[in-house]
């Protein structure tokens, strides 16, 4: 489990936060976020030796190599952290696993699943920006690797002790990355202080 706490992660946290935030300034402020956390969750990527020809003279440069990436985004809120990984790595290929919480038990049900063919042979990048009871997170992850996936990581935003303990209960082998670890889940499972529904935050809706 890594808290990517960069200056600049943190300082656009805390607008994200604010509740006077609007619609479009809390669109930007995920995209720049997530551009920022995948510099970091992105760092161990595999280079391989190559020769190129600059307009002077050949040289040996590294460019990625090895394993190729996957991005999957749990629907809907997962969307608005797509772009600042896809910016990185535009060759990503793009999953989805839609998914909604129950009212009453909290419990995760799916109703979408499209993934590429070949995600075995991907490094499967999971992105929700909350992770809050962890119930979304772990069903995910089960039904990804029920589909092959094999190396995975998980990114969020924010998360609550409570869900981080249950990710890393039913999925000890996922790397977890977070921008902030917060205080607690309220009653009806929010993260406190957290920042309201991401999904609702994203694209204007209650």
């Amino acid at each position: 489990m890594l808290v990517i706490d960069h200056p600049l992660v943190q300082h656009k946290l805390v607008y994200l936060r604010s509740k006077t935030t609007s619609t479009s300034d809390f669109r930007r402020l995920t995209h720049e976020i997530s551009l920022l956390m995948g510099y970091e969750v992105l760092r161990d990527l595999p280079l391989e030796e190559v020769w190129i020809d600059t307009p002077l003279e050949g040289m040996r440069g590294q460019r990625l190599g090895g394993k190729k990436l996957c991005l999957v985004s749990i629907l809907r809120a997962g969307n608005g952290m797509l772009d600042g990984f896809t910016d990185l790595v535009p060759a990503a290929r793009v999953g989805h696993v839609g998914l909604y919480r129950d009212a009453v038990s909290h419990r995760p049900v799916e109703y979408y699943f499209k993934i590429p063919d070949d995600i075995a042979q991907r490094l499967t990048i999971i992105l929700d920006p909350m992770l809050a009871t962890g119930y979304s997170a772990v069903a995910a992850l089960s039904r990804l690797k029920a589909a092959g996936a094999r190396a995975l990581k998980f990114v969020c935003l924010i998360a609550a002790p409570e869900g981080l303990a249950a990710l890393q209960a039913a999925h000890p082998d996922v790397e977890i990355y977070m921008a902030a670890l917060d205080r607690a889940l309220d009653e009806h499972a929010y993260i406190r202080p957290g920042l309201g529904d991401a999904g609702d935050r994203l694209f204007g809706t209650t």
